[in-house]
């Protein structure tokens, strides 16, 4: 058995059982890393991949635990190939995070700052995706953590760090009718059309919970990803924009206004993962527990510890 044949198996995955686009991103030729999983298969006594008229479509039951490991494994010996590097410059590097609009437009900035100041000869990487898109990209070894919502999607392999919690607000046009109600009720919400996040965040099936709890349909006028997107919607006035308050600033937003409703939908939880078997550089420990009060060094480190000994 080979690592290049781990490789070889990773990518293929992470390019949608395509052969030619995973000999393509490896560098090699498609009838190469053909031969290399079947020589694999053979060595292993399994078919790793499901085929059809010779093309790949699927992994089979085996093949979910090989790629499993394939990914453990050729991250772990990326992560073994830069620790030499990373001992030798401990305050300088590239730090990848992995995080979502929100997180990268209205909670990271000013952490950022400060960061930067104390780190110069550090290269900071934003890679933005949806919850389980980030996540995906540390288990991958695409990113050193993520910085997110909570995801619907468990990550087996990462370990979940809980930082602040984000209450929603309600965003429309200035003088909107929603913001002289005595009181914010899902009544008086759902009879206006409302913008809300894509169904892949937090903050829509959190929402969709809370009216159907309380008997109320909503219409959703538009689905977006983005914050900004939402409130430039939101000010043409296509509907009352149901956001996180970190994403509204009254300095900023010029001609909204905003009301809050924690009352009516739960609070999204920053979440941070990491992959816990690899090796997490100081000033990346550092970064993490700037995000909340909560993670402090001594509680990030005690959490890695605790995830690495019961792997």
């Amino acid at each position: 058995m080979k690592l290049q044949q781990l490789r070889y198996v990773a990518e293929i995955a992470k390019q949608g059982n395509h052969l030619s686009a995973a000999a393509e991103a490896l560098n090699t030729s498609q009838p190469g890393v053909s031969r290399q999983i079947q020589v694999l298969e053979g060595e292993l006594g399994v078919d790793i991949f499901r085929r059809t008229r010779n093309r790949i479509i699927g992994l089979t039951e085996p093949g979910e635990h090989v790629l499993a490991i394939a990914k453990r494994v050729t991250a772990d010996v990326a992560t073994l190939r830069s620790l030499k590097m990373d001992l030798e410059a401990l305050d300088q590097g590239q730090m990848v995070i992995a995080t979502t609009h929100t997180q990268a437009r209205y909670v990271l900035p000013n952490i950022v700052v400060n960061f930067i100041k104390r780190y110069p000869k550090v290269e900071l990487i934003l890679k933005q995706g949806d919850p389980e898109t980030i996540c995906a990209m540390v288990e991958d070894g695409e990113a050193d953590f993520s910085v997110g919502p909570e995801t619907q999607r468990s990550f087996p392999e990462l370990l979940r760090l809980q930082g602040n919690e984000i209450s929603r607000i309600v965003v429309g046009p200035k003088g909107h009718s929603i913001f002289s109600e005595p009181e914010l009720t899902y009544e008086n919400l759902a009879a206006h059309p409302l913008i809300a996040y894509d169904a892949r965040y937090s903050g829509r099936w959190k929402v969709m919970e809370a009216f159907q709890r309380a008997g109320c349909t909503p219409r959703f006028a538009l689905s977006a990803i983005d914050a900004d997107v939402s409130k430039t919607y939101a000010l043409l006035d296509l509907g009352l924009a149901i956001l996180t308050n970190a994403a509204y600033n009254p300095a900023q937003d010029i001609g909204l206004e905003a009301r809050d409703a924690s009352h009516l939908f739960a609070p999204s939880t920053t979440t941070i993962t990491l992959r816990p078997t690899s090796y997490i550089r100081p000033y990346v420990l550092e970064f993490i527990s700037s995000l909340s009060e909560k993670l402090t060094l001594k509680a990030v480190r005690s959490a890695l510890k605790s995830a690495i000994a019961r792997d």
